[in-house]
């Protein structure tokens, strides 16, 4: 999956802004009808890519080459100043020419101050403050994450969040250790670009506004059958 990025020169979106927008424009674009009816025409693309390895890969585009990526099947989200679209997926030696002609590498944006988190149910994510990562591979990973908690969360949690429009915070100042124990998915890196394979890179979990449940370890949370 291809992820574009706005970035123009007069106002460039924040870190946060973007990692937050590429989440969402994942999520909403794997429950788009278009995705998810059987009769869709992005869904069997998005079947086989689902089969396999997610891999996303972060692009950043301004002006003509933005506007010309627009015409390719994706989902766009507006967010806090930042702009990100999610394309249909398809073969990484065959990439679109418009959407080849973006910048792939040194995507690094101002990480400003954390804002307070949106009313639930929301998305939480945290990436691994001990991992060095730039903002288009940090982008990438929020969508990693988001995507895995579509898939995994419990069923009517899910259902409530992608109602609401699949809102995201990108959390700051938790303890990485609290992080991955509130987490019910983790996000391992294959290792193509920046950080060596098998790095855990993101974690994520639904606040959806009730009291926690009691503690589970996340490997249980995740196979409960185990």
């Amino acid at each position: 999956m291809q992820l574009a990025v706005q970035v123009e020169k007069s106002a460039p979106p924040t870190h946060r802004a973007v990692c937050e927008a590429a989440a969402m424009a994942v999520v909403r674009l794997l429950t788009d009808p278009r995705s998810t009816e059987p009769e869709g025409p992005w869904h069997e693309r998005v079947r086989r890519w689902e089969s396999g390895r997610i891999r996303k890969v972060a692009r950043r585009g301004r002006g003509i080459r933005w506007r010309e990526a627009q015409e390719l099947p994706g989902v766009t989200v507006d967010h806090d100043g930042a702009r990100v679209r999610a394309f249909v997926p398809g073969p990484v030696d065959r990439v679109p020419p418009p959407l080849a002609k973006m910048q792939v590498a040194g995507l690094e944006l101002e990480r400003e101050e954390p804002k307070p988190p949106p009313e639930p149910p929301y998305a939480a994510l945290a990436l691994n403050p001990e991992v060095t990562m730039s903002t288009g591979k940090s982008a990438a990973q929020c969508g990693h994450a988001a995507q895995l908690l579509l898939r995994r969360g419990r069923a009517q949690d899910v259902a409530a969040w992608v109602a609401a429009g699949a809102p995201v915070h990108l959390t700051a100042g938790l303890p990485w250790r609290e992080c991955v124990r509130r987490a019910v998915v983790s996000v391992r890196d294959a290792g193509f670009t920046e950080v060596p394979p098998g790095t855990t890179t993101a974690v994520a979990w639904l606040e959806t506004g009730r009291p926690p449940e009691p503690h589970r370890p996340l490997w249980r949370r995740l196979w409960p059958w185990r």
